[in-house]
């Protein structure tokens, strides 16, 4: 297919903002991507998602929202025609349809091989995404071979599971919010949870997001944690895309039974974690924690008045003994729904570039085992929010400088 100096993988947010970046500084590129533009939020998500940030949030390099309802939370569907929007009105390289198989070492830096022939260039941002593989647990195995397993790639709707009950594994946004959605179509949900994250959908009269972005710690820096490994792991936030809280309190009401972490499947019996009761202390401790946070930054900024004083979400009450034990073979539950989150898929890159653990090493998104090969769009990548739609377009500023230094200093060697 020729050369060209970069080759962007993946036409979701993050490769049309690195694209965006790319065209301001001159450095020409394709982007390819296996389907349509926005091609994972259209195939691999269920159909009543909506966004969990909103709408003002989704801003893009050139592409702030600009509708009527900035503080709505968007539908999936209107996402992608959004960014489809996006890319057209940005005139952005974009081939669709082409399938990236592999990326090799090349006679100009690197090959990408396509069904479509190869393309030769300097340098490769992988930006396909965190989330292009349900992450399911080893101990899934020994289900029963009859029961019926889904992912949150599979799942699309209620009707799409068995009559009868649903044990959904996962406590993080994905599984509450299916948990609530399939008790609510009439099959009764156990929901399994381990370590888990709290948050109020709004506090103070403002939005969670509003706050978190406004005091900064949405910018918060990879270089300023600890342990980015393990920051990188942490569950996501119990949100949900609507103004109505998303939490175990509001699940019980709904007739949700909460059990506590999936720890091992034997013979047909799914046995659990007898520690529910302190994962929910901890998390309501921490929930507690950053609203202090928040009242302070709002005094330190002079929003003591501004903002009025709201409730707290009340601490976490778990109804009745939390059981340890279910019978998988009893017929109790028809149908399990792993919500254990997902994982990037990087096997077509056929480079040195991965730990022992097959995890892409990078520092910041920048993979130095291999010069000229970026990454975006994953977990904390260079900030708190490299995984929005708000993160992208910081991050793929940041990378496109770099990668124009690069290319500036190999002209001049």
């Amino acid at each position: 297919m020729g050369y060209v100096t970069t080759v962007i993988i993946g036409a979701g947010q993050a490769g049309l903002a690195m694209s965006f970046e790319l065209t301001a500084r001159g450095i020409d590129h394709v982007v390819l991507e296996r389907g349509q533009v926005a091609n994972a939020w259209r195939k691999d998500r269920w159909d009543s998602l909506r966004l969990l940030t909103p709408n003002w949030q989704s801003r893009l390099p050139g592409g702030a929202y600009t509708g009527t309802d900035p503080d709505g939370f968007s539908a999936i569907a209107d996402l992608a025609v959004r960014l489809q929007g996006y890319a057209r009105r940005h005139a952005m390289p974009v081939r669709t349809g082409i399938d990236v198989r592999a990326v090799t070492p090349g006679p100009m830096g690197y090959r990408v091989h396509t069904q479509a022939g190869p393309f030769d260039c300097r340098n490769v941002v992988v930006a396909s995404g965190a989330c292009a593989r349900p992450a399911v647990p080893a101990l899934a195995d020994g289900l029963p071979g009859d029961l019926p397993a889904f992912t949150t790639f599979d799942y699309k709707r209620p009707a799409d599971l068995p009559e009868g009950g649903v044990l959904v594994v996962g406590g993080s946004a994905t599984g509450l919010q299916l948990a609530r959605e399939i008790q609510r179509s009439g099959r009764q949900v156990i929901l399994s949870t381990g370590e888990h994250v709290r948050a109020p959908r709004s506090y103070r009269g403002r939005d969670v997001q509003w706050w978190l972005d406004a005091s900064g710690l949405m910018d918060t820096s990879y270089r300023d944690v600890d342990d980015i490994s393990r920051v990188r792991s942490l569950p996501s936030f119990q949100l949900a895309g609507s103004a109505e809280p998303l939490d175990f309190n509001g699940l019980q009401a709904d007739g949700v039974e909460i059990v506590g972490r999936l720890s091992m499947i034997r013979d047909g019996q799914a046995l659990f974690s007898g520690g529910l009761r302190n994962h929910c202390a901890l998390a309501d401790l921490k929930l507690d924690r950053m609203l202090d946070g928040f009242d302070a930054w709002a005094d330190a900024n002079g929003l003591r008045e501004a903002l009025p004083r709201g409730d707290r979400p009340d601490a976490t009450v778990l109804t009745g003994t939390p059981r340890l034990g279910l019978d998988l073979t009893s017929g109790e539950v028809r149908s399990v729904l792993w919500a254990t989150g997902y994982r990037p898929d990087h096997s077509f890159l056929e480079l040195p570039v991965f730990d022992r653990r097959g995890r892409l090493i990078h520092d910041g998104g920048v993979v130095t085992a291999a010069p000229g090969i970026y990454a975006l769009g994953l977990p904390f990548l260079r900030r708190r929010k490299s995984t929005l739609i708000d993160g992208a377009g910081a991050d793929a500023r940041d990378l496109a400088n770099h990668m124009l230094g690069a290319l500036a200093g190999a002209r001049a060697a």
